[in-house]
Formats: structure tokens, sequence, C-alpha cells
């Protein structure tokens, strides 16, 4: 499956909240999220993303999932593949043992909702803040780059004071660490 997202910084979590209310979007209730993000063996963050897999292991309730995602235009439209696991801990060997290496851990509380085919996720990242993010599964012969413009426009038109990333969970973490230290 194709996905492609759009993730912005959320500068005024009630305004966002309102907005989103008005606009009949009624947020699931918030639930915790554990990832831990892997890259390949010698992938640094500087490295290009584009082309390359990055599994993820992640926990919800006491469910787990593998998901591996690969870049394919930029950053947020990845070729995207997901299934829950019995085992968190065999699978992370298993991870390891395909060569890739852990990365950062999102810790993160998630509220979601549905608008049409759209998943709208508002994320409070720990020691990050809130965040809003958006995907779509995305058809192969649509332009992911067109998709996220109309993602980024619906986003616009709620009027909320939000700045638009293009970097990754992980990188946004990584980052974090880096001027923490």
């Amino acid at each position: 499956m194709r996905e492609v997202k759009v993730k912005f910084h959320v500068r005024d979590r009630e305004a966002l909240l309102l907005t989103l209310k008005a606009r009949g979007i009624d947020l699931g209730e918030p639930f915790f999220q554990d990832d831990q993000a892997y890259a390949p063996d010698r992938w640094t963050f500087d490295d290009s993303r584009l082309g390359v897999s990055f599994p993820r292991l992640r926990t919800i309730n006491n469910r787990h999932f593998f998901a591996l995602r690969r870049p394919t235009v930029n950053a947020q439209a990845c070729d995207a593949y997901e299934t829950e696991v019995a085992d968190r801990d065999q699978m992370h060997q298993a991870i390891l043992n395909m060569g890739f290496c852990p990365t950062v851990r999102v810790a993160k509380t998630r509220r979601t909702a549905k608008v049409g085919s759209i998943s709208l996720c508002v994320d409070e990242l720990d020691g990050l803040g809130m965040f809003l993010e958006l995907d779509c599964p995305v058809p192969a012969h649509e332009s992911v780059v067109a998709v996220q413009e109309e993602l980024n426009a619906f986003v616009t038109s709620l009027r909320v004071d939000v700045t638009r990333t293009e970097e990754t969970c992980d990188a946004l973490v990584r980052t974090a660490q880096l001027r923490a230290a």
C-alpha cells in the first residue's frame, strides 16, 4: 500500500480541538502509543530516507504491531506494510537479526478520527508538544505530491496556528535529544 502523510506542529491546542469539533470531526478517546523505530545498520539521520526500509514496533494497549515504511517521493510518502505480532521481544530480535538497529523510541498520546478516507491524528509527543497528522492511502496512478497538497489545503482551511513539517516523528525526537544533550 502507498501511504501519504502531512504533519503539522500545533501552536494552539485548544483552538485546534475547538475547530475540529465545530467541523463535526469527533476525535476518539486518547490512547498511549509506544514506538521503537529502526534503521538499517550504517544508516544515519544525515542520510537520505528515499528508497530505504524503516521498520517500527508499536505497542498500543498491550497489542504489538510491526510496520515497515519505505519512503518513495519524500519522507512522508511511503510504501507501507503493517501487521499485528504476538511477541514484541521476539519481533525485536528478528528485526535486529535482519540487519536493522534501534534508533529512537517515540512515546505519544494519540487521538484519531476519520474524515472520508483520511486518518486524522492529534498527537502529544513526549517533550515535543502537539502535532496534527493526516494520512491516507494513495492508488499507484495518483500523484503523492498532489495528495499531500490537498491534505495541506484541508489543514489550511481549519485556520488554526500550525506549522507544516517534513520531518518524521523519529527525526523530530532525535533532533530534540541532540538539543538536550
